[in-house]
C-alpha cells in the first residue's frame, strides 16, 4: 500500500530548480562563447555567463549552509549495500519491469548508485567547475590601473579543464532527465520535485506484514 509522502522541503526544490536553470543557461552561454553557435553575441554572452556563473556560487553557498544546518548532508553518503543490485536493475531489470531493489523513504532519498553519482557532482564536478572558472575569469584582471595576472604560465590548462567539466556536466543532465522518467510513472519524479509529495510505499505495514507473515510460518511449523 501507497502513502503520500512529504519528501522535498521548499527550499530543496527551490535550489533544485534554480541550480538547474543556471546550469542550463551556463552551457547554453558557455557553447556560445566558443563558438559552436550564435544567439547572444559573444560580449553578451560573456556578461551573462559570468554573472550565472556567481548567481551559481551564491546558491552553492546557501546550499551547503541548508544542509549542514538540516543534517541532509547525510543523503549523499556512500554505501555499499545493495549497490550491484542498483546497477543490475538500471542495466536489466529496469528493462524487464523488475521491482526496484532500493525503497525511497524520508532518510534515504536516494538509491546506493545515485548516493555515488551525486556525492561526485557535488565534491568534484561543481568544485571543478567553479575553480576553473573563476581563474578563467581572473587571468587577466584589471588592478590599480593596470592589468595584473594569476601566476600561470598558460590559460589553456584552465579551458581544458572547465570545458572537460561541462561536457561532464552536460552528459549528467542528460542521464539525470532520462532516470526523472523511470519513477512509478513517467511523471512521478518530476511531481514530487515540483510539490514536494510523492507516493512511497507505506514501510511500517509491510514490515508488520513481513513479521506477520515470519510468526505465521513459525506457528504451522510447530
Amino acid at each position: 500500500m501507497k502513502q503520500k509522502v512529504y519528501l522535498y522541503r521548499a527550499f530543496e526544490r527551490f535550489w533544485h530548480w534554480s541550480q538547474a536553470l543556471i546550469i542550463f543557461f551556463l552551457a547554453l552561454s558557455g557553447f556560445e562563447i566558443h563558438g559552436s553557435f550564435s544567439f547572444l553575441g559573444y560580449q553578451s554572452a560573456v556578461k551573462y555567463h559570468n554573472m550565472a556563473a556567481y548567481a551559481l556560487v551564491i546558491l552553492i553557498i546557501f546550499a551547503i549552509f541548508w544542509h549542514l544546518a538540516t543534517g541532509e548532508w547525510k543523503q549523499y553518503v556512500p554505501t555499499a549495500k545493495n549497490i550491484k543490485a542498483q546497477i543490475n536493475y538500471y542495466l536489466l531489470g529496469i528493462f524487464k519491469n523488475a521491482p526496484h531493489p532500493t525503497r525511497k523513504t524520508v532518510l534515504s532519498k536516494l538509491n546506493p548508485l545515485q548516493r555515488l553519482v551525486y556525492l561526485g557532482f557535488k565534491i568534484l564536478i561543481i568544485p571543478t567547475m567553479v575553480l576553473s572558472g573563476l581563474l578563467y575569469m581572473f587571468y587577466r584582471y584589471p588592478q590599480n590601473g593596470s592589468i595584473e595576472g594569476l601566476n600561470i604560465e598558460s590559460i589553456k590548462t584552465i579551458a581544458l579543464f572547465h570545458t572537460a567539466g561541462a561536457f561532464i556536466l552536460v552528459a549528467f543532465v542528460i542521464v539525470h532527465l532520462y532516470l526523472i522518467t523511470t519513477g512509478t510513472t513517467i511523471t512521478s519524479n518530476l511531481k514530487a520535485m515540483v510539490t514536494g509529495y510523492e507516493e512511497l510505499e507505506d514501510t511500517t505495514k509491510s514490515q508488520l506484514e513481513s513479521k506477520n507473515e515470519v510468526i505465521s510460518a513459525e506457528v504451522n511449523n510447530e
